[in-house]
Formats: C-alpha cells, structure tokens, sequence
C-alpha cells in the first residue's frame, strides 16, 4: 500500500520545517507513550511524512542515548533527564540534534524550540527551561 501525499501540505519552507518539527515531537511522543519502537511508529503512517520529519525522527531514535548524555551535563545541579517532563525532553533532544547538524540557523533552531514548548511543554514555565538549556548548548559547544 502506498501512503498518499498530504494535501494540507505547507505551502512554504520555514512553515513545511515548523510542521515537520511538530510532527516530531508527536510521533516520538507516541512511540514513548506506546513504549514500541519508532520505526513502528514509522511504518504505521498513513500519509507520507516529511523528509525533514524523518531525519529528526530517526536522527533521536539512532542518538538518544549520546543526546541524552549532553542533555544530562546541561541540566542544573538536582536534575535529571528522567526527571524531565516527556514533552519537554523531546523538544530538548530535538533542539540538541539540529544544533548539532547545523542545519538550521542557531536563532531558528531554538526559537522553534520554544514555539513548541509553548504548545506542548510539560508547565508553564517549559519554554524558559528550553531556551536556557539550549542556549547554554550553544555556549559550551
């Protein structure tokens, strides 16, 4: 069965990579929710995904535990990566990957990042947390 293309596409490229980004936290929110793999998660689309959602998918998926790790030594003293809401980590390990691809302007890449923990942080207060730690990200690379 071939998946169809979505008709409801982004008609441009920052609004296609805004989508794209969104789509990844959900999917790997499901995959997380549904503690299965997300090539699962992957493979059960019924309309074909955005290549740039892809990359970020699978980008997390095959770099978790490194992204993990540096997300782990940028959290204050007293936090850890579980203890993180679940949203809120994605959106972290996101922001980590296209910092480290610099793909993206640094500017973008983390102002996209808040956008996102504007929508589906875990508090309140999720977007802060997102920009201080991606921006102390970008200090210490």
């Amino acid at each position: 069965m071939s998946r169809r293309r979505d008709p409801f596409g982004a008609p441009d490229e920052p609004t296609r990579r805004r989508e794209a980004r969104e789509r990844s936290v959900e999917l790997l929110y499901e995959a997380e929710m549904k503690s299965c793999d997300v090539a699962d998660v992957l493979a059960d689309q019924v309309t074909e995904l955005d290549p740039f959602t892809v990359g970020l998918v699978t980008g997390i998926a095959t770099q978790r535990d490194e992204l993990s790790a540096r997300l782990g030594e940028l959290l204050n003293e007293g936090w850890t990566v579980n203890r993180l809401g679940t949203c809120d980590r994605i959106i972290l390990l996101q922001g980590l990957l296209e910092l480290e691809r610099g793909a993206a302007p640094v500017a973008v890449v983390i102002n996209e990042a808040i956008e996102l923990a504007h929508r589906w942080g875990a508090t309140d207060r999720s977007p802060a947390l997102i920009n201080g730690v991606l921006a102390a990200a970008v200090e210490t690379r």
